[in-house]
């Protein structure tokens, strides 16, 4: 399994969730990785990326301000740090590795992605 990712489950409104992404990629601290969740019946969004470096990220404004990613390339984990959360972010979150070192933010961008973690916010 070259990502795996881990840490969805069930919370309430408004509590937090970290997720964490394990890679086995030889060229793990060289691509730019990304989050994305994909909600039933809805396509996959793109949530937030980090750079190979660490030093750029970009989220989506859906979660702007509440969520928090952040990598180490020593240990190849990607880690998502979920606050705040609405209902409206239950869905099956997905790590992926870009094909490139900066960013990207489009599905077709990102060429290795992991089995998802379902997370379900409750009202």
């Amino acid at each position: 399994v070259q990502l795996q990712a881990s840490g969805g489950g069930l919370v309430q409104a408004g509590g937090s969730l970290r997720l964490s992404c394990a890679a086995s990629l030889q060229s793990f601290s060289s691509k730019t990785m990304g989050w994305f969740r994909q909600a039933p019946g809805k396509e996959h969004e793109f949530i937030v990326g980090i750079s190979w470096d660490g030093r750029s990220t970009f989220y989506a404004d859906s979660v702007k301000g509440r969520f928090t990613i952040s990598r180490d390339n020593a240990k190849q984990t990607v880690t998502l740090q979920m606050s705040s959360l609405k209902p409206e972010d239950t869905a099956v979150y997905y790590c992926a590795s870009s094909r490139y070192t900066g960013y990207s933010e489009r599905a077709y961008e990102y060429d290795i992605w992991g089995h998802g973690t379902l997370v379900t916010v409750s009202s």
